[in-house]
């Protein structure tokens, strides 16, 4: 099993994978942070993402669904608002992410890797609400899950 223990180790691995094992990871990350999900469209498409057999045109929609979903609730960032709703769009932006194919995403641009860190946003925001700390960060989270799945 791969150990990994920071990021720069984390966007090797993810690197490394292939296109559909990237999508797979990074909703594994998404998914670690749904209990703020407040869509089952974006939940939906998530446990598409993980899929093995999913056909493109699944995948495609899954994402179009996840994508819509975070455009429409951006309008809740970068106000003085709920920071769980705040959350509820990063989670959507993550699954959008994860399932973004290579085709249109930028050079060098890792689908798994945005994922994550919109995560870890979603999780930063529902630790304003919650006003709490907590003795492992998302991140730490996601070198678990990748070290897990690597």
């Amino acid at each position: 099993m791969t150990q990994i223990a920071n990021d720069q180790q984390l966007r090797d691995a993810l690197n490394a994978l292939s296109p559909d094992l990237q999508r797979q990871m990074g909703a594994r990350f998404a998914e670690s942070v749904m209990h703020l999900c407040l869509d089952d469209r974006v939940r939906r498409a998530a446990t598409l993402a993980l899929s093995t057999d999913a056909a493109p045109t699944e995948l495609a929609d899954a994402m179009k669904a996840a994508k819509s979903y975070a455009v429409k609730t951006y309008t809740e960032c970068g106000k003085d608002t709920d920071w769980l709703k705040q959350a509820d769009h990063f989670v959507a932006a993550a699954v959008a992410a994860a399932l973004t194919p290579p085709d249109q995403l930028a050079a060098k641009t890792n689908p798994a890797w945005k994922a994550a860190v919109q995560a870890r946003m979603a999780k930063n925001c529902e630790l304003m609400e919650v006003d709490e700390g907590e003795a492992e960060t998302e991140s730490d989270r996601q070198y678990k899950i990748a070290s897990q799945y690597l």
